[in-house]
């Protein structure tokens, strides 16, 4: 297994605003703020980032393929233009009530990234907004962030409650977690 630095990203409530209507167009998107800038930083200290998303919306027949495209496309672009990038998006396209192993708290879209990148996820850092994608990373192996934004901006000034994975770290935004993630890969190893 080769050794690459990576982050895994939700999107929802983590990258952009999240909606109980569903993001379902390019003009539906929109970034939180310093959340794109925040993904900018991590490629430029040296981390790929991909993106894992359950994309329910798909399975419900609220949008198709093609406009979830467009939608990464957008993001992409608005990337694109503060020097940062998402090397790979994965995502869930199945409802709630589909039979699938990809739709998170379980953990078929990590297992999904750490085959594509031939890795061991155990160290790597996946950040979400929700206790599923906490209990996501649990199972997957991976290192649980969850930020105070979208779904979970409800924690912000409180503890973290105990159904979510031990080791959880919280962090205010996407930003936050960078600056922690930076600063801990900058110390020197004892």
């Amino acid at each position: 297994m080769q050794h690459i630095k990576l982050v895994i990203l939700d999107r929802d409530g983590t990258l952009n605003h999240d909606s109980d209507e569903f993001i379902k167009s390019p003009e539906e998107w929109q970034a939180l703020p310093g959340a794109l800038e925040a993904v900018g930083r991590l490629n430029h200290a040296g981390y790929h980032v991909v993106l894992a998303t359950n994309q329910s919306g798909l399975g419900r027949g609220l949008l198709d393929v093609a406009s979830l495209n467009a939608i990464h496309k957008r993001m992409l672009k608005q990337l694109a233009a503060v020097g940062g990038r998402i090397d790979a998006i994965f995502y869930c396209p199945h409802a709630p009530e589909d039979v699938c192993t990809c739709r998170k708290p379980l953990p078929g879209l990590i297992e999904q990234v750490a085959d594509r990148f031939g890795i061991d996820v155990k160290e790597v850092p996946l950040v979400g907004d929700s206790l599923r994608y906490m209990q996501a990373a649990e199972a997957a192996g991976c290192k649980p962030h969850l930020v105070l934004t979208g779904r979970s901006e409800v924690l912000r000034g409180a503890a973290l409650p105990p159904t979510f994975p031990k080791g959880t770290q919280m962090h205010t935004d996407l930003n936050a977690f960078v600056d922690a993630l930076l600063k801990k890969s900058s110390e020197p190893v004892l």
